[in-house]
């Protein structure tokens, strides 16, 4: 048995955004360390701010980054009335942007709006163990839930900062069971 997780909605904000939402000086704050070491969900959340609705409570992870990216999953595609097309995480070229809405203000942004691609994070000693390389693509069957499922275009990302996790969205999550 492997270890899958399923990553709800959520921002990766840069300093300069997190100074807009949150305040001048923001430091996110640690809420729960996540499975990449040196990565946290974070205290604040936002508010996603669509054409024709908002999605509230969106959770930041931490540590700011460089770029803004939103991921989301195809029902919050919907909600929102939005079209995130589905990628790669860093993979923002073409994106488009969304508001963000934090306690101290707004952020409109250009790009960076995406539905996570489904991939599994591993350590070099697993992806040898596996016989896959960063960036293959592979098939994962789940099964043993009652909704035996086969997910198809699987990215593999390799680094010895990461541990061996799957990381589906709740769309994914919910039709696997």
């Amino acid at each position: 048995e492997r270890p899958v997780a399923v990553a709800a909605r959520r921002v990766h904000q840069s300093q300069a955004s997190g100074d807009r939402l949150f305040g001048l000086g923001h430091e996110l704050s640690v809420r729960r360390p996540v499975a990449e070491p040196g990565q946290c969900s974070a205290e604040g959340t936002v508010s996603l701010v669509g054409p024709k609705r908002t999605s509230e409570k969106v959770r930041s992870l931490g540590p700011a980054r460089a770029e803004d990216k939103v991921e989301i999953a195809r029902s919050d595609e919907y909600y929102l009335g939005v079209d995130a097309p589905v990628r790669a995480s860093g993979d923002l070229a073409n994106t488009p942007g969304i508001t963000l809405r934090g306690p101290k203000g707004e952020v409109t942004l250009k790009s960076g709006l995406i539905c996570a691609l489904r991939h599994i994070h591993m350590s070099p000693d697993d992806a040898a163990h596996f016989g896959v390389a960063d960036r293959d693509i592979v098939d994962v069957a789940v099964a043993g839930h009652g909704r035996n499922l086969t997910f198809d275009d699987v990215l593999v990302r390799v680094s010895p900062d990461f541990r061996l996790e799957m990381h589906v969205d709740t769309d994914e999550a919910n039709a696997a069971g």
